[in-house]
């Protein structure tokens, strides 16, 4: 099961990461702008959306559920790439930069998961994906509390730690809606 994991997690991660390559392109990284709380805000509202279309089955913008978990994740690369980038990094990154650092985050995401895996049992396996939706909306909501706290913890793991979960928690849904599609 885990090699399973691991090559769905990297089938998923490589979408997004095409993705994210591509509108580094387009876009360059005028993301390097954003604060952290805009980029949590930025992640809120595409789980927000998820959870609405989960709810009212039905979507009138057009764009799938799926699109928007990958969307979350890449937010969060984001949000872990601003949250270690030094103040006095440059505004405006590289594409091939921009790729080791993504490719690098989300290995430590995924050794991350892994580890935690170790310890559930792949417990994730089980789960509703609307249950992945609103585990998001809660880690978001804690990450709102750290960040009105200055950063702060008290006895919880930090910020970075929650949008790694949020990432792994969108690539669970990812896999799982994929490999319901392939079971139609």
């Amino acid at each position: 099961m885990a090699q399973d994991t691991s090559v769905a997690y990297d089938a998923v991660i490589r979408v997004c990461k095409d993705l994210f390559l591509k509108k580094t392109k387009d876009y360059g990284t005028a993301w390097r702008i954003l604060r952290l709380s805009s980029i949590t805000d930025q992640i809120f509202i595409k789980a927000q959306r998820i959870r609405t279309i989960e709810q009212k089955k039905v979507s009138k913008v057009g764009e799938d559920i799926a699109s928007e978990y990958i969307g979350i994740i890449n937010y969060c690369v984001i949000a872990i790439l601003q949250f270690e980038l030094a103040d006095d990094t440059a505004t405006e990154l590289s594409v091939p930069e921009v790729e080791l650092l993504f490719d690098k985050k989300v290995q430590e995401t995924k050794e991350l998961m892994f580890a935690k895996n170790h310890d559930y049992g792949e417990a994730w396996r089980d789960m509703r994906i609307s249950s992945l939706t609103d585990l998001i909306l809660m880690k978001i909501l804690r990450v709102k509390q750290i960040e009105d706290n200055q950063g702060q913890t008290l006895a919880s793991e930090g910020i970075k730690a929650n949008y790694q979960d949020m990432l792994n928690y969108s690539v669970f849904a990812l896999i799982k809606l994929n490999e319901k599609d392939e079971k139609i």
